[in-house]
């Protein structure tokens, strides 16, 4: 059974924590598996040799690039609960039985 979770394959995706701007070029860096530095280098040598043509690029791109979802909520606990405030408490683990050991029998 495959996880539903995650998809196949990879997605184009603005990060959410290696951003400049808004991660146009950290996400295109990691589909593409490079560094993002690279492709910022890149970007703004090809906005020189097309004479800032390539700076409308950005903003589409920012645009048509969906975000990474953020991390998940944690639940919500009730503060009239009286373990509110505390860190939760998980059971003790327990140790497995020991296995018999076998005796020679007696004489």
């Amino acid at each position: 059974m495959t996880d539903p979770t995650v998809a196949p394959y990879r997605q184009l995706r603005r990060p959410l924590d290696d951003r400049i701007v808004a991660g146009v070029c950290s996400g295109i860096g990691r589909y593409l598996g490079l560094d993002p530095v690279l492709i910022r280098v890149a970007f703004a040598g090809l906005t020189v040799l097309t004479w800032g043509t390539a700076l409308i690029a950005y903003p589409v791109m920012w645009f048509l690039m969906p975000e990474e979802p953020g991390p998940a909520v944690p639940p919500w606990r009730d503060p009239a609960d009286p373990a509110w405030g505390r860190p939760p408490t998980y059971p003790p683990a327990t140790e497995p039985a020991a296995a018999p050991t076998s005796t020679p029998p007696a004489p």
